[in-house]
């Protein structure tokens, strides 16, 4: 069970917002690059960069923040990043500057032809990220819910050569109530790519539940609000995972 700690970028700050809500902030540091090098110190094995501002601009907002977090970890761990992709020649920059895996979000949704065309330009290293809230996929930094099926939608994603999906529960992210398992592992169930679980990760709890889940193909979570208010700590939480798994 792989455990990613998410840095959430809005105005070059790692910040962390509750269920999306641009205006519902919390700033937890003025350095995203010296919570990258936390996390590395603190063992993780890849990071989880969501550009908040690009979400909601459709283009990139926050590539100096980027940039400097790849450089602050280096070629140590990958680096996974989303928000505001919506093109071939963005997905491209990203990787040239040492991302290792590009999420698309919106796009996907609205041009699946666009998604198509990045599995094959860039196989290996394109996850599509499906948000949801009751088994409909919002778009647009989650203001807008679509009519679409979340499963529908990712079977057909699948299809095209996604490396995984990345799969939010919209209406825990960033609430400490405890992470969607039904949901994920309903959507887990259908797919051969992994699926890793995102929102509403609120304590150690929550990681043995996951493990407990993972041979039905949810490999890994992204953290965010618990370990940044210390309500799970990031290396005993990832110890905890391997334990469970005999990985240690």
């Amino acid at each position: 069970m792989l455990l990613i700690p998410a840095i959430d970028l809005k105005d070059g700050r790692c910040v962390r917002l509750r269920q999306g809500d641009m205006a519902d902030e919390t700033v937890f540091s003025e350095d995203p690059a010296a919570v990258a090098r936390h996390w590395l110190e603190q063992g993780a094995r890849r990071l989880h960069l969501v550009d908040l501002n690009g979400a909601v601009a459709g283009k990139p907002r926050n590539q100096a923040a980027v940039k400097a977090i790849v450089q602050a970890v280096g070629d140590r761990i990958p680096v996974q990043l989303g928000g505001g992709i919506r093109d071939l020649d963005t997905i491209e920059r990203y990787l040239d500057g040492g991302i290792s895996y590009v999420i698309i979000g919106t796009a996907a949704v609205k041009n699946p032809g666009f998604l198509q065309d990045a599995c094959t330009a860039f196989p290996g290293q394109i996850i599509v990220g499906l948000d949801a809230r009751d088994g409909k996929v919002a778009t647009d930094g989650w203001s807008k819910l679509t009519r679409h099926d979340v499963l529908d939608l990712a079977r057909k994603f699948e299809s095209y050569g996604v490396e995984a999906v990345v799969y939010t529960d919209i209406g825990r992210d960033g609430m400490l109530s405890g992470v969607n398992i039904e949901a994920t592992v309903r959507l887990a169930r259908e797919l051969k790519v992994p699926v890793f679980a995102s929102g509403g990760v609120a304590g150690i709890e929550d990681v043995d539940r996951l493990c407990a889940v993972e041979q039905e193909g949810v490999e890994g979570a992204i953290l965010g609000r618990a370990i940044y208010e210390g309500k799970l700590e990031f290396r005993s939480a990832q110890a905890r995972a391997d334990e469970l798994n005999g990985e240690s």
